[in-house]
């Protein structure tokens, strides 16, 4: 029989040894062994992930508050700074041009020779500035020069600036040289008549004022055109010489020069 203890468990007991003493452990196959390495190496795998994500978890929340600090603070802005203020460049002086001295030549007298011949020697010796007048004050164009000849010159003989104007008093080839020089700058009529007797009917003209009318009648009676009033001189005048030009008409009488009014 057992026995019975009222209120208590039995006592245990270790089993008893066998007759050859504790039985022998288990060897693990090479497949087991293998299995629990692998199990191993998934376990450390799975652990260092959760970590690497618990850091990047952590980075992303820290720079999430970066951003939003950078949202939410004012972006500040230098204030603008002005240049600085560039002096005034005054302008180089140049100096004033040397003036070059003009080329002389000598002038030589040309009284005596003919008009052309006259011009041809001056542009010889540099001097192109020419021009020339009918020296008996009536106002005749030279148009042939070779049927003129010099009386008069101005400037007179000598060494001249090579751009002087050279002045040639002439008259025809059969014609003489007066004393004086009469011919110039034709003086206009102002405010009273002025005296035509002995000149050319075409000074006249050219001293009147152009709204002038004017009469130029033959004096010798035989009532010939007037039609070079180079060619014709004054005999009268109507009005007299001296009397209050208030546009009146104007009448010349004349003949030619060879003739005797």
């Amino acid at each position: 029989m057992s026995q019975q203890y009222p209120g208590h468990q039995p006592p245990s007991y270790p089993p008893a040894p066998g007759p050859y003493g504790p039985p022998p452990r288990k060897k693990l196959s090479t497949g087991a062994v293998i299995a629990l390495a692998l199990g191993g190496v998934f376990v450390f795998l799975v652990a260092l992930g959760a970590v690497v994500g618990d850091g990047d978890a952590e980075k992303d929340e820290a720079g999430g508050r970066s951003d939003a600090k950078a949202v939410a603070s004012p972006a500040t802005t230098s204030p603008a700074v002005e240049p600085p203020a560039t002096p005034a460049v005054r302008p180089k002086e140049t100096p004033p041009e040397e003036k070059e001295e003009p080329e002389t030549g000598r002038l030589p007298d040309f009284v005596g020779m003919g008009l052309q011949s006259a011009q041809d020697k001056a542009q010889e010796l540099d001097f192109f500035r020419l021009t020339s007048h009918d020296a008996l004050g009536r106002e005749r164009n030279q148009f042939s020069d070779r049927n003129w000849k010099v009386c008069f010159q101005s400037p007179r003989p000598g060494v001249h600036p090579t751009d002087t104007e050279v002045d040639f008093g002439t008259v025809k080839l059969d014609e003489t040289c007066p004393a004086s020089d009469r011919g110039g700058e034709v003086a206009e009529a102002t405010d009273t008549m002025p005296d035509f007797t002995g000149k050319s009917a075409n000074v006249a003209r050219e001293a009147l004022d152009s709204s002038t009318s004017l009469s130029v009648e033959d004096a010798s009676g035989e009532d010939r055109f007037v039609l070079v009033e180079s060619n014709w001189k004054v005999c009268s005048q109507q009005p007299s010489a001296g009397t209050a030009l208030n546009g009146q008409p104007v009448t010349l009488r004349v003949v030619k020069f060879e003739e005797s009014c």
